[in-house]
Order: C-alpha cells, then structure tokens, then sequence
C-alpha cells in the first residue's frame, strides 16, 4: 500500500500493507460517486450526496483519504474511504468505511493510521468517534490503535435506536507518531 498527499503535501510514503496493490491518496471530486456507493453499502444510515462534497469543497477542517486499487483490472477504483474533522487538538473521525468487496485486506487499518499520522502532524493530541455499539469488528480495529470506550450516546442510531459507543485516542504525540509510522512501514 502507498501513501501520497501527506503532510508535507508533496511527500510519498510508502506503506507496508496488502500487497503493492493499493494507494492511498487524497479524496476528490472525482471519486465522490464510488464514495457514496461504499458509504450505502456500508451504512444503514448513509451521509447524503452532497455531504462528502461539502466535506471535500467547502469544510476547511476537513481531511479525507481514499484507497484506489492499482490492480490493472480494476484502475481507479476506490476501495475505501475516511473523512477526519480536525479542531483545535483534536481529531473527529467522522466516517470510516470500506467495500464489502474489499474488507479484510487491511485497508481500514491503513486509512486510519495515515488519518491519525497526519492528526499528530497537524498537532492533534487526541482522536474520537462514534462507533455502533454492535459494531465488534470495527471496536477491534479501533482497539489496536490504542482507542478506548469513554462514554455512550444513547439511541444514537436512528435506524434501529443503537447506542454510540464513544471511543478516543488521547495521548497522541511523538511516541505514537514513531509507533504508526515504524508500523506503517512495515
């Protein structure tokens, strides 16, 4: 997996998941049909359509991040995304999916710790989000980097009613930085 876009924005790091076959990169217009797609695969309760334009366009303290495979029967394809709102020391994961198609391939565990390298970069010292309390495999991702439950949101969930589970990160900073970049690059 390759990294490009990151802080600074002409660096490209490279990232020792999958197989080569992926890069991740910076969302843009472009992508923001295949976007949406994987968003109402992935969620009961998917931002609308024009949610990730306002996210890409107009929302200054906004990041997103896809992964696009490089295999040659599938250029361009975006195989998953992130959207992270940085305010002041924080970092608000807003949304984080991938295609059915694609999952268990580490590309969740790769958009996350390119999301948070950049949070720490831009001087981030704590990351939060809201997680469906029945999503066990995303608590698990989360959970390897280093998040932990600190609170509830009640019927969060207007689909079915489901509590949020709260899950940060605090602590980020240089130690963390060293974990996910010696992580990162295998």
């Amino acid at each position: 997996m390759q990294a490009i876009d990151t802080i600074p924005p002409s660096a490209n790091l490279p990232a020792s998941l999958a197989d080569g076959d992926i890069l991740l990169r910076r969302m843009q217009e472009a992508d923001l049909e295949q976007v949406q797609a994987i968003d109402r695969l992935s969620f009961s309760l998917p931002w609308p359509a024009k949610a990730y334009r306002f996210e890409l366009t107009q929302n200054p303290n906004s990041v997103q991040w896809v992964a696009e495979s490089l295999l040659p029967d599938q250029p361009g394809r975006v195989l998953g995304m992130i959207v992270i709102w940085h305010i002041l020391d924080e970092a608000h994961i807003a949304t984080l999916a991938v295609h059915p198609e694609a999952r268990g391939r580490g590309i969740a565990r790769g958009l996350l710790a390119i999301a948070l390298i950049e949070a720490i970069q831009r001087g981030a010292s704590l990351a939060t989000l809201e997680v469906r309390a029945g999503n066990q495999a995303a608590q698990k991702l989360y959970n390897r980097f280093g998040f932990k439950i600190v609170g509830q949101r009640p019927h969060y969930y207007k689909d079915n009613n489901e509590d949020a589970l709260i899950m940060t990160r605090d602590n980020l900073g240089p130690d963390t930085l060293q974990w996910l970049e010696k992580w990162r690059t295998g």
